[in-house]
């Protein structure tokens, strides 16, 4: 990387905040940048950018901590709570040592939203991204103070989707 890394946020209604971070990697990666996409509350799930990571020769890894049924708001399970934990605990690690040019926290937001994790637990993993990181924090529901430690805030908001009209998640466009 050249330079000071910043932090990004995607958030909002609308979709693509995940497919907006992937694309930055892939973009990345075509300049020999190395990323990880820690993906909080999603896990077991054969999202296509799995496969796609196999391909970049070690430049994108991509590593799922959750479960593959959706999480309860109001009433989480407690493996939800300890899987995200554990991922803020991973995500340290990773920003404390460096090995990565990007680093993307999949989903952190909705893992703030829904009590999985602190806002705390967010803003020190902001703290601790090392100088020359990029920082990529996804999901709906950013906090006001995750916005206001980020650098870039980028909403996506939802004007019309397919979804309404029933269409079902499609391979390789949603997952």
């Amino acid at each position: 990387m050249r330079g000071k890394g910043y932090i990004h946020v995607y958030t909002g209604d609308g979709k693509g905040k995940t497919s907006a971070a992937l694309g930055l990697v892939l973009r990345a990666a075509g300049h020999g940048l190395k990323s990880i996409v820690i993906q909080f509350m999603k896990g077991d799930i054969k999202y296509g950018e799995l496969e796609a990571a196999k391909k970049f020769n070690g430049l994108v890894t991509i590593k799922q901590m959750g479960r593959a049924s959706f999480v309860n708001k109001n009433n989480p399970d407690p493996k939800d709570i300890q899987m995200a934990r554990d991922a803020v605990g991973f995500a340290k690690e990773i920003l404390k040592n460096g090995d990565y040019d990007i680093v993307v926290l999949d989903e952190i937001n909705v893992a703030a939203d829904f009590k999985l994790i602190s806002i705390g637990d967010v803003l020190e993993l902001c703290r601790l991204k090392q100088t020359q990181v990029e920082l990529l924090l996804t999901g709906r529901s950013a906090a006001q103070e995750v916005i206001a430690a980020a650098d870039l805030v980028t909403e996506m908001k939802c004007i019309k989707h397919y979804y309404e009209q029933g269409v079902e998640a499609r391979r390789g466009i949603e997952n």
